[in-house]
Parts: structure tokens; sequence; C-alpha cells
């Protein structure tokens, strides 16, 4: 892979997760009130044609709103890490059948696309970015999933 293509990755990575954590705190509105910026500076951080990235500053407050380290995760995963909580709170109490439901569900939203997208032998960039969304969010019910299986074999019953 060329220096070039990695750091295309990272770009898309970030802005995808950026894209997340915006969503999760509320919306362009509201995470440029918590962030101290204007909406247009919101929407270019998230904007995989603009090249600003959020600020470490705006990712602390952001990820601290809605209690989802989004842009973390990615930095971390970017650089070999990952990311564990170090007081894992037990609180859900979906059973792993019905975990496993949702994620099936979200695995077929995710298979519709990448079969739209590939249909005419091109995937352009806006399909990519649909597949990247799906695919976020099947990797989210995959952890919740993964949670509730831990719990599971830990003998903890997670409240939602």
């Amino acid at each position: 892979m060329s220096e070039r293509a990695v750091s295309d990755v990272w770009f898309h990575r970030i802005k995808a997760a950026t894209r997340d954590l915006v969503k999760a705190c509320g919306g362009v509105e509201r995470a440029a009130d918590m962030a101290r910026v204007s909406s247009s500076t919101i929407q270019r951080w998230y904007s995989p044609k603009d090249n600003d990235v959020i600020p470490i500053t705006a990712v602390l407050s952001l990820e601290a709103d809605c209690e989802m380290p989004f842009v973390t995760q990615v930095m971390a995963e970017l650089n070999g890490r990952t990311l564990a909580d170090s007081d894992p709170s037990p609180d859900c109490t979906s059973s792993i059948a019905s975990g496993h439901n949702k994620l099936m569900g979200k695995l077929v939203e995710l298979t519709k696309e990448v079969i739209a997208a590939k249909a005419d032998g091109v995937v352009t960039p806006t399909e990519a970015e649909v597949i990247d969304r799906k695919t976020a969010e099947m990797v989210q019910v995959a952890g919740e999933l993964r949670q509730t299986c831990a719990a599971k074999k830990a003998g903890v019953r997670l409240v939602r």
C-alpha cells in the first residue's frame, strides 16, 4: 500500500468517525454549539470533499457529551491499538438471540447496498460513503452483541 493510500484511508476513517460523532451528539447544530464553532465548520470536518479535520479539543468535547469514543477509537486503530473501558458498566438487557437478529439485519442492509453499488460495475464515492455508513452501523451492533456475550460469560445481566 502506498503512502498516499495510507493517508487516504486515515483521512476517510477520521471523516466517517467525525460524522458518526456529530450524529451521536444530536446533529450539526448541537455539535457546533458543543464545540463552539459554526455549523459550516462542523460540516467541513466531516465532509470527505474538504481537507479540514476535526481538532482534538472538539473531539474531546463531543465525545464527552455523547460518551462514545468514535474518533479516539479510529485514532487508536490507525496506530494498531484498541480502547478498553477501565470500568465496563453492564448495561444491556438484550439477549444474545436478539443481538444476533439485530446484527443480521444490519448485515442484510449492508449487503443490499454493496449489491446495488456493484450492479453497474463501478462503485462511486457516494456509494462507498453509503457502504461505509452501513458498515459502521453493523460494527456498532456487533460491539453491542460482544458486550452481551461478555456479560453472559461473566454471569452479569446488562441493563440498557
